[in-house]
C-alpha cells in the first residue's frame, strides 16, 4: 500500500487530488443548486400547462372565427368575384354552369376543362388546305391564307396564320414563316386546333429560331400560367420547352398539386351538392383544404394550405402549433416538446385535430436568470481548474524538455571534449615514454597535439561565448569590415583540415567592395559556425559554397552544402539553444545545439537577421543579413 505521504508529492498525484476535491465541491452545489430548481420548475410546469390550455382555448376560437370569415367572403364572391390579386393566399375558383374561372389567374398552370376561347370551323380553311395538300400548290394556298388572315374574326385570323406560317416554312421561306408566327402570337381569345393561338405561335418561333433563351421563355410564361390549358396540352407544351431549352427537370411540385386540386373540386362537384361546405384532402403527398360556399351552377370554392389559415392565427413565438388530420398526419405547424394542449375536432368545431405546445422550454426570467447564475459559477470553477491545469502541465513540460536538451548538451559537450582529451593523451604518452620511431613523426605529433589543442581551446571559447550571449555580458566593438577579407580569413582556418580530405571551400562574392558595420570577431564566430556545419553535414560531398553580396540594404552572406537538409517544421526550431534537427541525429553528426542559437544572436545584434533554404534530401542555405556599412 502507498505510504500516505507520497500521495502528496507533485506534481501529478496532487494535481488528481486538486481536481477530486473541485469536482466533489461543484458537485455538492449543482446538487443543491439543482434540487432548489427542480421544485421551481414543478410549479412553473403547472403554471405554463394552465397558459397553455388557455391559449389552445383562444387558438381555437380564433380558427372558428377565420374559417366563418372566409365563408362570408366567399358567399359575397359568388355574387362579386375579387380582383385577381385576392386571395392572398390559396386559389379562388368560380364555378358558374359549365365554366371554371380562377382567381388569381397566374396559380393555376392548366385546368380541367378546356379554354372557352372560340376557334375557327376547318371549313373556313378547306379550299386553301385543297391547294396546300390535294393539289401541291403551296404558293395558291399561301395566297389563300394569306387572304384569310385579313379577317375580322381573331379565331378566323388566328387558323389563317397558323397555316401561312407552316406552308412559308415547308416552302423553305423561313423569315416570311417567323413573320407569320409573330402576328399569331399577339391574336387574342383565340384557339387553334384546341390550344390558346400565342402558346402554338410561340412554340412554333422556338423551334424555327432553335434558340434556349426562347424556350426559357416559353418555360417561364407556362409557369406563369399565362394561357389556360388543360393538363394534356400543358405536359405537351412543357416537355417540348424543356427538350428546346436541353433541360430535363419537372415544374413545380406545389403548383403541380395546386392544379390536380382544381381539378378534383371540379370532378367531384356534385357528389356534395350543399351550399356550404370544407374538406381536407391529400394530394401528392400535400395536403389541401377546400372551403366552399353555393350552389351546384354557382359555386365559390378557396383552395389553400392548412399551414397557411394556422399560420395567420397561430404566428406567435411562444408556442408551437399543429394541425392533425383523422388518421393522425401533420397538415400543418409543428409539434415541440411535451405537455400539449390537445383539442379534437369535435371540442373545437374545426375540421382538425390542434396541438398546441410551448415553442421553447420554459424560461421564466427569475428561474432563467437563478440557473445562469448557477451555470456560470459552475463553468467559472471549471474553466479556473482547466487552466490552471493545463499551465502546472505546460510549466512541467517544458522544465522537463529543458532538462533534457540540457542533458543532450552536456553529453553532447563532453563527447565533443573527450575526442581532443583522448588525442592529446594518447600522443603525450608516446612521446614521454619515448616511443616515437623518427624525428618526422615526433613533429607530426607535435603538429598534431597544437592542431588538437586549437580545437579544444575553440570549443571552449565558444561555450564562453555563448553563456556571456545568454548573460547579456558580450560586448561588442563595431567597426567598418571588409565581407571579402573576413570570408577569406575564416575559409583559411578550415584548409588545413580539409586539404587532405579532398574537399574545399568555393568563395564568390562581387568584384565591387561590400563593407559591413560591425564585431570583426563575433561576425567571424558566427561564419565558423556556419561553415563547420557545412562541412559536417555534408561529408560526402567534397564542395562547400560560400557567397556574399550587397542586396537592397544589407549584405547577404551565404553558406551553402549538399547535406541532408532541414524539414520545414524545424526551419524556426533549429535556432533555439541545445535544439538539433532531426538530419542530425538520423546522420549521427555530433554537436552541442548552441552553434545556430549563438548565429542568431550574433546576427541579432548587428540589427540584421538569419534565415535558411532548405528541404530535405536537397542542401541547406543559411543567409546571414547584415547592415552595408553607412546604410544602417
Amino acid at each position: 500500500m502507498t505510504p500516505p505521504d507520497k500521495w502528496l508529492k507533485p506534481p501529478g498525484t496532487l494535481l488528481v487530488i486538486l481536481f477530486l476535491l473541485t469536482l466533489v465541491s461543484v458537485s455538492a452545489l449543482a446538487w443543491f443548486g439543482w434540487k432548489l430548481l427542480d421544485q421551481e420548475r414543478i410549479v412553473e410546469t403547472q403554471r405554463a400547462q394552465e397558459r397553455l390550455e388557455q391559449t389552445a382555448d383562444q387558438i381555437s376560437a380564433t380558427l372558428r372565427g377565420a374559417l366563418a370569415e372566409t365563408g362570408e367572403r366567399l358567399s359575397a364572391w359568388v355574387v362579386a368575384p375579387p380582383a385577381d390579386g385576392e386571395p392572398r393566399e390559396g386559389l379562388l375558383l368560380l364555378l358558374k354552369e359549365n365554366n371554371l374561372a380562377a382567381t388569381p389567374s397566374n396559380r393555376l398552370l392548366y385546368y380541367p376543362l378546356p379554354s372557352p376561347d372560340p376557334e375557327a370551323r376547318p371549313a373556313v380553311f378547306a379550299e386553301g388546305e385543297a391547294l396546300e395538300f390535294l393539289q401541291a400548290k403551296p404558293a395558291g394556298a399561301a395566297e389563300w391564307y394569306q387572304h384569310l388572315a385579313g379577317s375580322d374574326v381573331a379565331a378566323v385570323r388566328a387558323g389563317a396564320l397558323l397555316r401561312l406560317g407552316r406552308v412559308l416554312r415547308n416552302t423553305g421561306r423561313i423569315a416570311e414563316s417567323r413573320a407569320a408566327y409573330a402576328k399569331l402570337a399577339d391574336v387574342a381569345g383565340a384557339r387553334v386546333a384546341g390550344v390558346p393561338a400565342g402558346l402554338v405561335a410561340r412554340h412554333a418561333q422556338c423551334e424555327l429560331s432553335g434558340s434556349r433563351s426562347c424556350a426559357e421563355a416559353l418555360r417561364h410564361d407556362l409557369l406563369a400560367a399565362r394561357w389556360r390549358l388543360t393538363r394534356g396540352q400543358f405536359e405537351f407544351y412543357w416537355s417540348e420547352a424543356s427538350r428546346l431549352a436541353g433541360r430535363a427537370d419537372q415544374p413545380p411540385a406545389e403548383a403541380i398539386a395546386l392544379a390536380e386540386a382544381a381539378a378534383m373540386v371540379w370532378e367531384g362537384r356534385k357528389n356534395d351538392p350543399g351550399v356550404r361546405g370544407q374538406q381536407t384532402v391529400w394530394i401528392n403527398d400535400q395536403p389541401f383544404f377546400f372551403i366552399w360556399r353555393g350552389t351546384l351552377d354557382w359555386r365559390a370554392v378557396l383552395i389553400t394550405k392548412p399551414d397557411a389559415i394556422l399560420k395567420q392565427i397561430a404566428s406567435g413565438d411562444e408556442v408551437a402549433c399543429a394541425a392533425v388530420d383523422a388518421e393522425g398526419r401533420i397538415l400543418a405547424g409543428h409539434k415541440s416538446g411535451k405537455g400539449a394542449a390537445v383539442r379534437t375536432s369535435a371540442e373545437s368545431q374545426v375540421p382538425w385535430t390542434l396541438y398546441v405546445t410551448r415553442a421553447h422550454p420554459m424560461d421564466e426570467a427569475g428561474m432563467l436568470s437563478r440557473r445562469r447564475f448557477l451555470m456560470l459559477g459552475m463553468a467559472l470553477m471549471v474553466l479556473f481548474l482547466l487552466g490552471c491545469t493545463y499551465f502546472i502541465a505546460r510549466a512541467i513540460r517544458r522544465e522537463a524538455e529543458v532538462a533534457r536538451m540540457q542533458s543532450d548538451f552536456v553529453s553532447a559537450v563532453s563527447h565533443e571534449f573527450r575526442s581532443p582529451l583522448t588525442s592529446l593523451r594518447q600522443l603525450s604518452e608516446i612521446l614521454a615514454f619515448g616511443r616515437v620511431p623518427s624525428e618526422e613523426r615526433r613533429q607530426v605529433y607535435y603538429e598534431t597535439m597544437m592542431g588538437e589543442t586549437a580545437r579544444l581551446q575553440r570549443l571552449v571559447e565558444a561555450l564562453l561565448n555563448f553563456g556571456r550571449m545568454e548573460a547579456g555580458a558580450r560586448l561588442y566593438r563595431f567597426e567598418e569590415l571588409d565581407t571579402a577579407s573576413l570570408v577569406q580569413k575564416v575559409v583559411a582556418e578550415f584548409e588545413p583540415q580539409i586539404s587532405g580530405l579532398g574537399r574545399h571551400i568555393e568563395m564568390k562574392g562581387e568584384p565591387a567592395p561590400c563593407t559591413i558595420e560591425g564585431d570583426p570577431e563575433a561576425i567571424s564566430v558566427a561564419l565558423r559556425n556556419l561553415v563547420d556545419n557545412a562541412l559536417k553535414y555534408s561529408p560526402g560531398h567534397p564542395t562547400v559554397w560560400v557567397e556574399w553580396g550587397v542586396e537592397k540594404e544589407f549584405v547577404a552572406i551565404r553558406v551553402r552544402d549538399q547535406g541532408p537538409g532541414v524539414a520545414e517544421s524545424e526551419k524556426k526550431a533549429i535556432f533555439r539553444k541545445f535544439v538539433r534537427g532531426s538530419a542530425a541525429a538520423a546522420a549521427n553528426v555530433k554537436g552541442s545545439g548552441v552553434g545556430l542559437a549563438m548565429v542568431r544572436d550574433i546576427v541579432v545584434a548587428h540589427r540584421g537577421g538569419v534565415t535558411v533554404a532548405s528541404a530535405p534530401g536537397q542542401g541547406s542555405t543559411f543567409t546571414m543579413w547584415l547592415p552595408a556599412a553607412g546604410r544602417a
